[in-house]
């Protein structure tokens, strides 16, 4: 193809997208609509009256000026007017300037042509987002991703959501905050936190609002991280929320419980070594037993329908391990010692695969989730994925990518990252006065 016959494509596309916007942006602004009718109510007065208005010899300068006009003229100025406004409404404010920092970016599809801006407007429930929309130009959204980084720095946004149009598939959104605003370095939990649907727990603060996750929907929880990423404190908050929900919570911590304040022993059943432990899961994995039994019964799918049926208010049971790799790892053991890690492996892959409907989930936190030491029964039933700090090798095995090791700074404490891309800040909390008052779910 003729590079003129390039060019004119591009301005045809142009035209049809400018086109599209117009029609859309009268629709959703009034404002727009107003000018554009009272420019053309003057235009019909104008035109109607032009004779009077040209041929009037009356004094003036403005007389004189009309006066040597000819009714060619008027049209002319009637339809470059027209012409102004409609450019000015045909194009968000900045989209060139935009188009051409994306091609800075590596935004480009194989012909070196960059997506076009065709919307761009705030998010009408959160003013702090900008939302854009591109005319994405045969360029895939995992390009947008993989260029995420690169696209903040040249537009000077934080990214917080790429996505595709629901209206148009060849159109990819982007939902964005301005570059000036930086996450806290240390969030403070208030009660007013606290999620009051269902069994929301709260993670922390997005660059755009409160990041939450939903037990009954996705029932378990893996959270990675190097020392000091501040993946205990998150599980901690977590385990805090289930109290507050009235969930009955088990803690296995290897480490003599030393990252946990004496409340903690009060409040929750904890577990410092296999002896304990199996005993516990053994009783979770018979109260689950029960639950199935007992739901089979009344054919009640799920806790929520059970507790809703009956106004009653089962609890629901909360495993949190603080460093699973520690439990599962072998290496050194003698064959009896084996044979317990077995058993209770295999008790939490029971409750990773049947937890759910019946309220009894996991949230497990470790440094290295390695598929030779979490077994596949357990991580494939782990879906909410939280990495914090992380070197590439470790962001790879929590998220399935290396954003963690590109997106959180080296000396951040309590910042995570989802696998849609979602960054978060986690809260601290004063352990002894948010647990204090709360009553021991047995």
């Amino acid at each position: 193809m003729s590079r003129r016959n390039l060019e004119l494509n591009e301005v045809k596309l142009r035209l049809a997208l400018r086109v599209r916007y117009i029609k859309s942006e009268i629709r959703s602004a009034k404002w727009r609509i107003l000018v554009l009718a009272a420019y053309a109510i003057l235009c019909w007065i104008i035109w109607e009256n032009k004779y009077d208005l040209l041929y009037n010899e009356s004094e003036g300068a403005f007389a004189y000026f009309l006066y040597r006009l000819d009714c060619g003229a008027l049209l002319t100025w009637i339809v470059v007017i027209m012409l102004i406004l409609l450019r000015g409404f045909s194009a968000p404010l900045g989209a060139d300037q935009i188009e051409k920092d994306l091609i800075r970016a590596g935004i480009t599809n194989s012909a070196g042509e960059a997506p076009i801006l065709v919307r761009k407007k705030q998010d009408r429930q959160n003013p702090r987002i900008l939302i854009m929309e591109f005319a994405s130009r045969g360029i895939p959204l995992s390009r947008w991703t993989e260029r995420q980084e690169a696209i903040e720095g040249a537009l000077n946004v934080h990214v917080d959501q790429i996505e595709l149009s629901p209206k148009n598939c060849r159109h990819v959104i982007l939902r964005v905050v301005s570059g000036d605003f930086a996450f806290p370095k240390r969030l403070l939990w208030t009660q007013d936190k606290l999620a009051s649907d269902g069994f929301t727990l709260v993670l922390g603060e997005t660059l755009t609002g409160s990041a939450t996750i939903d037990l009954s929907c996705i029932p378990h929880i893996l959270i990675g991280g190097s020392t000091g990423s501040g993946k205990s404190v998150l599980l901690k908050c977590l385990l805090m929320q289930a109290l507050k929900k009235h969930a009955k919570v088990v803690i296995a911590d290897f480490k003599g419980g030393v990252d946990f304040a004496p409340i903690w022993k009060e409040k929750c059943s904890m577990c410092f070594d296999e002896a304990s432990l199996l005993p516990a899961l053994t009783e979770i994995v018979e109260e689950l037993d029960r639950r199935k039994q007992e739901f089979g019964e009344h054919g009640i799918p799920n806790i929520d329908s059970y507790n809703r049926l009956y106004n009653h208010s089962m609890p629901r049971i909360i495993f949190a391990c603080d460093e699973i790799a520690e439990l599962l790892d072998c290496s050194g053991l003698s064959k009896e010692d084996k044979a317990i890690i077995m058993k209770i492996e295999a008790k939490l892959a029971t409750i990773a695969r049947l937890g759910r409907a019946f309220g009894i989930h996991l949230i497990l936190a470790t440094q290295r989730p390695s598929a030779e030491l979490i077994n596949g029964q357990i991580r494939n039933n782990l879906d909410c994925r939280i990495c914090g700090r992380a070197d590439q090798v470790l962001s790879q095995i929590i998220i399935g990518n290396t954003s963690a090791a590109e997106r959180i700074p080296k000396n951040a404490q309590g910042r995570f990252l989802l696998p849609d891309g979602t960054l978060f800040q986690g809260y601290i909390f004063d352990e002894k006065t948010e647990l204090e008052g709360l009553e021991w779910t047995r």
